[in-house]
């Protein structure tokens, strides 16, 4: 009698670990599921978002590029359909002339129209004298050397997953001339324009 009880307590207790490490697996799968549904949640609110935004909104951490908070020499605007645009910084000639470029990156899932259909509005490249948001250009001037060659240089398609390089060839009238290049790719939609300023000199 006292043996059939002994094993049924050893029986009782062996099965008991087995019990706690199912009821640990089963709690640890529940919490990945858990954290894993977090996640993709998280995940389609940004989507929703981005599609509330439309895909012609500007996203990178640091300045915004807007108008107020223009990006500087060697920094890129991402937007939110894949396109990067990306400023050199100025290279200084022996004549007074400084070259940059302004690199097209397509990380979208079709084909640019960087120049849209050549009568686009805003202009998809603009080079101005002066500081971003600063109207008064008097006070600066510069001339934008080979205008033809970089809107040339837009014309064509932009493939998927391709880049493309547009010269900008400028002379200022003094040395420490800020500039502010304004680009704003066209789109079926709508895209912001993304400022960015360098100083010549």
């Amino acid at each position: 009698m006292d043996t059939e009880a002994t094993a049924a307590d050893t029986s009782a207790t062996d099965s008991s670990p087995a019990d706690s490490s199912r009821w640990f697996n089963g709690c640890a799968i529940a919490v990945v599921a858990f954290i894993v549904l977090i996640l993709l949640g998280a995940a389609a609110v940004t989507e929703f978002e981005k599609s509330l935004d439309g895909d012609g909104q500007m996203e990178q951490p640091g300045l915004s590029g807007s108008v107020s908070q223009p990006l500087g020499p060697g920094t890129t605007t991402r937007y939110e359909d894949g396109l990067w645009v990306t400023i050199s910084r100025p290279e200084p000639h022996g004549d007074g002339t400084y070259s940059l470029t302004m690199t097209f990156k397509n990380g979208t899932d079709e084909e640019l129209r960087l120049n849209g259909d050549g009568d686009a509005f805003p202009p998809p490249l603009v080079v101005r004298a002066g500081e971003s948001g600063d109207d008064d250009a008097s006070l600066y001037s510069v001339t934008w050397l080979n205008s033809r060659k970089s809107a040339a240089a837009l014309v064509p398609p932009l493939p998927e997953g391709e880049e493309r390089t547009v010269p900008i060839h400028l002379k200022p009238a003094r040395e420490g001339t800020p500039v502010t290049v304004e680009v704003t790719p066209p789109d079926a939609g709508y895209r912001e324009t993304s400022h960015f300023q360098v100083t010549l000199g």
